[in-house]
């Protein structure tokens, strides 16, 4: 699918990221699940997070990031929320991101109608016609509002 990636590079990606986690908010589709509440993020992280909206606010980023590249999958993903676990006087240790959130996420946006799996070349998930709009629609506003 043909997409203008130069788009996402010319809004600031904090402040695309909290628009898109509102817009995200009023989806049905991307409801936070009752296990989420309970669940950490990673192998590394002592505790789940604490932040109200960090569904949202980890859906729009991983829908930036799909806007991005173009395809990418779960382990993919995975290696980009990787964090560092204090180990006491031992070195730190890499751990990835737990891929049920991720795999959650990329389901909650298929549903949605915003991602559709790639079945030929680079395998994962890539954005439909109706999320690029959305994304499209997104950025415009991030740029009226920031100038």
């Amino acid at each position: 699918m043909a997409q203008s990636k130069a788009l996402i590079h010319e809004v600031d990606a904090e402040k695309f990221v909290n628009s898109l986690a509102s817009k995200l908010q009023q989806v049905p589709e991307f409801a936070q699940p009752e296990w989420s509440y309970y669940v950490k993020t990673s192998a590394a992280k002592a505790r789940p997070p604490f932040s109200g909206n960090w569904w949202q606010m980890r859906a729009a980023s991983i829908l930036r990031k799909i806007y991005a590249k173009g395809t990418l999958g779960v382990e993919h993903l995975r290696k980009a929320y990787t964090s560092k676990k204090n180990m006491g006087h031992k070195p730190e240790r890499v751990y990835r991101a737990g891929g049920k959130v991720i795999r959650t996420i990329l389901q909650q946006a298929e549903k949605a109608g915003f991602l559709e799996k790639r079945k030929e070349g680079r395998l994962g998930r890539q954005l439909t016609k109706n999320g690029l709009e959305f994304m499209n629609n997104v950025i415009s506003e991030v740029k009226s509002s920031g100038k």
